[in-house]
C-alpha cells in the first residue's frame, strides 16, 4: 500500500484542518477512518476468496490426478490378476495328473477319514496318557456315542468298531 510516514500524515492533517476547518475536521476524520476500515475490510475479503479459489482449483487438479492414478492401478492389478488367473486355469486343464483327482473319493473312504481324525484328535487332547491306559487296563479307545449306539443296536450285522 501507500507508504505514509509521520511527516507525510502531519502535512495532511496541516491542509486538512485549513481546507475543512476546526469544527468539521473530526468528522471527516471519523468519516475517512470508517472508509478506510471498509475499504481494507473489502480488500482482505477479497483476497481471502481468491485464495480460496485457488486452493480449491488446487484441490480439483489433485483429486483429478489422484482418480486417473487409481485408475490406472485398478486396471494394473485387474489385468494382472486377470493373466494370472488364465495361467493357472491353463495350468490345470494341461495337467495330467489332476485327472484323477477330479473323481469324487467314495463314502467309505470319507467316513474312514473322518473316523481316523476323530480317533486321533480325542487321543491327542485325552488327559491320561495311552501307556497308561494300557497298563491299569482302562479304554484306549473313545468312541462317539452315535458309533456306541450303532455298536450295541441289535441286529446290526456290522463289527464293531472298536475291540
Amino acid at each position: 500500500m501507500i507508504d505514509l510516514g509521520l511527516t507525510k500524515l502531519a502535512v495532511i492533517g496541516v491542509v486538512a484542518l485549513v481546507v475543512i476547518g476546526p469544527e468539521k475536521l473530526p468528522k471527516v476524520a471519523r468519516m475517512a477512518g470508517t472508509l478506510y476500515g471498509r475499504a481494507q475490510r473489502y480488500l482482505s475479503q477479497v483476497k481471502s476468496e481468491v485464495s480460496r479459489e485457488i486452493e480449491l482449483e488446487e484441490l480439483r487438479n489433485l483429486h483429478k490426478e489422484m482418480q486417473d492414478a487409481a485408475s490406472s492401478v485398478q486396471s494394473g492389478v485387474q489385468q494382472t490378476i486377470a493373466q494370472h488367473v488364465d495361467d493357472v486355469e491353463a495350468a490345470w486343464k494341461d495337467h495330467p495328473a489332476l485327472d484323477s483327482l477330479s473323481a469324487p473319493p467314495s463314502l467309505s473312504e470319507l467316513e474312514r477319514k473322518a473316523r481316523d481324525f476323530r480317533r486321533k484328535k480325542v487321543q491327542r487332547n485325552a488327559a491320561v496318557p495311552g501307556w497308561y491306559k494300557q497298563r491299569h487296563g482302562g479304554r484306549t479307545h473313545i468312541i462317539s456315542a452315535a458309533a456306541r449306539v450303532k455298536k450295541f443296536r441289535p441286529g446290526s450285522t456290522r463289527s464293531p468298531f472298536f475291540q
